[in-house]
């Protein structure tokens, strides 16, 4: 399975990423993917950046080396109602809005209220995908995760940095083969994505190829496989 795009990377902007968006885009052009999404945390995370970061966006080329950019957004879901820190961005402009928990914005809960953050994150409907439902310390329903998610027509994200062995998140692995096994069952589009922190591992993604891989999930549901697939499905909720 060949991946042509990775829709889940920080710069330097998000404070403790390492590499600039033209270095990525260069990396990326010699690694022959056809298209990359820059998603910087939002305000929220501790270090992240200011508002005006995502307000000046515009500025970014939308090609580079080749590359075809995307610009968007990790939102960190600040609230069990699913509110996003968001509020004085322009989301609606955005090509890619990634709706994810982390704790220092949001400290976990029971397995119903974190499934419940991450279920009313998706009634924004500017969200396009949810970012690695897969920490053990941060337990989530994955059958009603993927149920929401074919719902709403978002994309579950198969995270690469979660599956290495330096990864900070607890069992990832074993949660992405039952989190699959729904997302199979509901027929639910994945994306797989290395959230790169450096741009040295944009595009990589061999752990989570291995975890579709063994799960026998199929290469038709996985959205980044074809260019025109992975833009329609990012742009469903945009119409």
């Amino acid at each position: 399975m060949k991946l042509i795009a990775d829709c889940h990377f920080h710069t330097i902007s998000s404070g403790h990423a390492f590499s600039t968006i033209c270095e990525y885009a260069k990396e990326a052009s010699g690694k022959g993917l056809e298209l990359i999404g820059m998603t910087d945390h939002g305000p929220q995370m501790p270090g992240g950046p200011h508002i005006y970061h995502f307000h000046n966006l515009s500025v970014i080329p939308d090609i580079m080396y080749g590359v075809e950019i995307y610009k968007g957004i990790e939102a960190n879901i600040i609230g069990f109602d699913g509110l996003l820190d968001t509020e004085e961005i322009n989301i609606e402009e955005m090509d890619i809005v990634i709706s994810s928990f982390h704790g220092p914005c949001l400290m976990p809960s029971t397995k119903k209220e974190n499934t419940q953050a991450m279920i009313k994150s998706m009634e924004n409907k500017y969200v396009n995908i949810i970012g690695h439902p897969d920490d053990a310390r941060i337990a989530i329903d994955y059958t009603e995760l993927a149920k929401a998610a074919s719902e709403y027509g978002v994309l579950i994200e198969i995270n690469n940095s979660s599956l290495k062995p330096t990864s900070f998140r607890q069992n990832a692995e074993e949660n992405y083969k039952i989190l699959l096994e729904e997302c199979y069952k509901n027929e639910v589009y994945v994306i797989i994505n290395s959230d790169a922190h450096i741009h040295t591992d944009i595009g990589e993604s061999n752990e989570a190829l291995e975890v579709i891989k063994k799960s026998g999930f199929p290469e038709e549901l996985v959205t980044n496989t074809d260019i025109l697939k992975l833009k329609q499905r990012l742009g469903l909720r945009r119409r």
